[in-house]
């Protein structure tokens, strides 16, 4: 019973740990791109047209 009591410690540590390094982050900048968003729309993908297909016998 006794383990039971340490893994909840554990992982009480280890989700603190994760949440002070998100917060860390937010604080830091990390996520903020405010560039980015209003060029994606310019950067569209190409459209990759078929390549003709040859027939064996016309070569």
């Amino acid at each position: 019973m006794n383990i039971f009591y340490l893994l909840i410690g554990v992982s009480l540590l280890a989700a603190l740990i994760f949440l002070g390094a998100f917060i860390w982050a937010v604080r830091d900048g990390q996520f903020d791109d405010n560039e980015t968003p209003p060029r994606r729309m310019l950067f569209d993908d190409d459209i990759i047209e078929p390549e003709e297909q040859v027939d064996p016998i016309d070569k």
